[in-house]
């Protein structure tokens, strides 16, 4: 991020602006929606800066910006449309302590402005770094067909009610009262018109006084395997909700991302063979947390029914008597799979399919190699780079065909994606000589599919 975000204060604030054409006119269009002082400077202004003089909502003056006009100003915009001409005004205005945009110069601009959606108060800004402002505006008008225009009318009437509201308890009980308010009341009383607003905020408040706190709750949330747009609605809510976020190793930094900012975020990341948070600790935690009223997110990568011991955290919560409940994620087989172009069953191939974990708590898991070593059959096995020479060793002890497809695709649905293709034979030697670092999962008995590797243009690497 090369441009920090954030909301100037401008009520009262000098801002000044040299260049009288389009470019001008564009800025101030958007400045005028401020309570900011803004003085022009321009020889020739067009004539409707002139008439926005005329009617006192800016200060003209019809000469070149100089020494001296920059001093006590915020902000300062090179208009002129004139290279030259632009880089004389901006050294000015720096000189004399002024941010200094220079109108289609991101260069030597201290500042941009975003894109923005109007719902006063409510403002919304979206920028691109200057990389794809085509973008922004097409972002720009998918969000002003989304927000209502009576969005502006809730907040500034919420805006003058916020005193009131403060004599709820901080926290939870006021994001309760105000969701209430902008999602449900808000708008269904705004129907009736701003008075019944109003009267309605004071209704909504004496109910939530006399509502009794809402009691901790934990929710089991699969985040899938990284993409997260592939999260559903449900988990998004959740982490929406939380107070607190406890979660694994494999969650992607852009799905932590979608968690409130005032959320406790807490890392009890495990690692197979290695640095591990104490299942007894995460039990802990999450009995803490919820037991002193906190809405609790457990979030788990992939799908939380699938090897994620949840089990054992449900009964830890069951026995303090703490409410609990499941959102489904998308487990890593089917991510991985559908990256490869393949289906995990097959008509007159295979009528079924296993997810086995490649270790347990005890080390390499063992499982009924006779049935797997079988022509066709298909496996997906989860943490299973470390004990790919036990498998295969298993697996061919048992008459398995060294010929045997096996596909292991690294950090599935991630921008970083790998896909080893190889056989049972090469399948530990390849897998090592991979040198795989992130998450991967192992498919016995499916190689990629030709078509989706050049639909997706994903990386396979087939090892001699």
């Amino acid at each position: 991020m090369d441009h920090f975000p954030i909301f100037l204060a401008t009520e009262g604030q000098r801002i000044a602006l040299s260049g009288g054409g389009e470019a001008a006119l564009a800025k101030l269009r958007l400045l005028l929606k401020t309570r900011a002082r803004i003085n022009v400077y321009a020889a020739e202004p067009a004539e409707e800066i002139t008439a926005w003089a005329e009617a006192g909502k800016l200060t003209l003056h019809r000469r070149a910006f100089g020494p001296g006009d920059a001093l006590c100003t915020r902000l300062f915009y090179a208009a002129d449309e004139d290279a030259e001409e632009d880089r004389r005004t901006a050294a000015i205005a720096r000189a004399e302590g002024a941010l200094v945009n220079i109108v289609d110069n991101l260069h030597d601009s201290a500042f941009i402005t975003p894109a923005i959606v109007d719902r006063d108060p409510v403002t919304v800004a979206i920028g691109t770094e200057g990389a794809a402002p085509v973008l922004a505006r097409a972002i720009k008008a998918d969000l002003e067909e989304r927000l209502p225009t009576s969005l502006g009318t809730l907040a500034r009437i919420g805006k003058g009610f916020r005193k009131l509201a403060d004599a709820l308890p901080f926290g939870r009980p006021r994001r309760d009262f105000w969701r209430d308010y902008y999602f449900n009341a808000g708008p269904r009383a705004l129907a009736d018109g701003a008075d019944a607003v109003e009267t309605g905020l004071h209704d909504l408040l004496d109910a939530h006084m006399n509502r009794a706190a809402r009691p901790g709750h934990v929710a089991f949330v699969g985040g899938g395997p990284g993409d997260p747009e592939l999260l559903t609605l449900k988990a998004r809510r959740a982490l929406d909700e939380a107070d607190v976020v406890i979660y694994d190793r494999l969650i992607s930094a852009e799905i932590l991302e979608l968690a409130r900012r005032e959320a406790l975020m807490i890392d009890v990341g495990k690692e197979g063979f290695g640095p591990s948070t104490s299942q007894q600790t995460i039990n802990n935690l999450l009995v803490e947390h919820a037991g002193s009223g906190a809405q609790v997110v457990r979030l788990k990568s992939g799908d939380a029914t699938v090897f994620g011991r949840l089990d054992e955290e449900i009964d830890a919560i069951d026995a303090h008597g703490i409410g609990w409940h499941i959102v489904p994620g998308i487990t890593s087989a089917s991510a991985a799979v559908a990256t490869i172009g393949q289906s995990l069953t097959r008509r007159g191939r295979n009528a079924s399919v296993r997810f086995l974990t490649g270790h347990d708590m005890k080390g390499f898991a063992d499982h009924d190699w006779a049935a797997l070593a079988r022509p066709d059959e298909v496996a997906a096995i989860y943490m299973g780079k470390k004990s790919a020479r036990f498998v295969q060793g298993r697996l061919i002890m048992h008459g398995a065909d060294r010929a045997t497809p096996v596909t292991v695709i690294e950090n599935a649905s991630r921008p970083d994606q790998r896909v080893l293709a190889t056989t049972l034979d090469r399948m530990a030697a390849d897998i090592a000589d991979a040198a795989m670092t992130g998450p991967a999962l192992t498919f016995y008995g499916l190689a990629p599919r030709a078509a989706a590797q050049a639909a997706t243009d994903m990386p396979i690497e087939e090892m001699a």
